[in-house]
């Protein structure tokens, strides 16, 4: 059995990487987005991706759990470790992989249905046998994992689309870590959101990546540098190619960047 198949509450391996990215090319068509990109993520931390709008941030991203595949076109080089084997090995199911490596859009996403719904329905459609009781549980214990249920205990029947725009951005977290991923993707997650619910994200976050790996694309650079363990700068090559310019921690990044590129960026100076 594939190892990406097996219990998915506790790694199989025993390194410090949750997943890596090895000389990797994605393509749309005949266009290269990516270009020989190599990344280390950390476990249990927060990895900020940043760069100019075109340099391949969300494609990179959504790479990570073979999203880019849902666009025909789509195809890639190289090699994404996880859990010691390549997703994107022939054997390897991407239903299985976005099991395990999660995806939060960039604007909320709940489904037309109850809060409670929102939750239970994912996780049903991703292999949940419990019973009722189980589920009241699962429920329960994912929306308080995103902070959202003191809020919301008393309306779990009330639609997931009658919250505010930072609940529902919460509510799109409960779903994802109902289902018990290692890695959470988060493409802009706060871009729709009004200064106090992104803090409530930003907040949400720190508490999470006590227990999941967290991989964020975002334009704030202010963002990044309150919120991320790590920061991955990207940038776009003449032919409009993204490509990792420097990563490192993230205050290094910020206050001592090793390249010139780097420097301009995070200090507004770029282009």
């Amino acid at each position: 059995m594939s190892a990406i198949t097996t219990e998915n509450s506790k790694f199989q391996s025993n390194g410090k990487y949750a997943i890596e990215v090895k000389n990797l090319n994605v393509y749309y068509g005949d266009f290269r987005a990516v270009k020989e990109s190599n990344l280390k993520i950390h476990r249990n931390k927060i990895t900020a991706i940043i760069g100019p709008s075109g340099c391949g941030k969300s494609t990179m991203l959504r790479s990570l759990n073979r999203m880019n595949e849902l666009v025909p076109s789509a195809w890639i080089e190289g090699e994404i470790i996880f859990e010691g084997q390549n997703i994107y090995a022939d054997h390897v199911d991407p239903v299985e992989v976005r099991k395990h490596i999660g995806m939060v859009f960039q604007k909320p996403n709940p489904f037309p249905k109850s809060i409670y719904e929102n939750i239970a329905w994912g996780a049903k459609i991703n292999g949940f046998k419990g019973n009722r009781a189980a589920m009241d549980s699962l429920v329960e214990s994912s929306l308080k994992g995103a902070a959202l249920w003191d809020e919301v205990n008393d309306k779990l029947q009330q639609s997931g689309l009658s919250l505010s725009g930072g609940q529902q951005q919460r509510l799109c977290i409960a779903r994802t870590i109902a289902i018990k991923p290692q890695i959470i993707l988060m493409d802009e997650p706060c871009s729709a959101l009004d200064p106090i619910a992104t803090l409530r994200i930003e907040e949400l976050m720190r508490i999470l990546s006590t227990e999941y790996t967290i991989i964020i694309v975002t334009h704030n650079m202010q963002q990044a540098a309150r919120v991320s363990d790590y920061t991955a700068f990207f940038n776009m090559d003449e032919d409009r190619a993204g490509y990792l310019v420097e990563f490192g921690d993230t205050n290094q990044i910020f206050t001592n960047p090793n390249d010139k590129r780097t420097e301009d960026y995070v200090t507004g100076r770029f282009g």
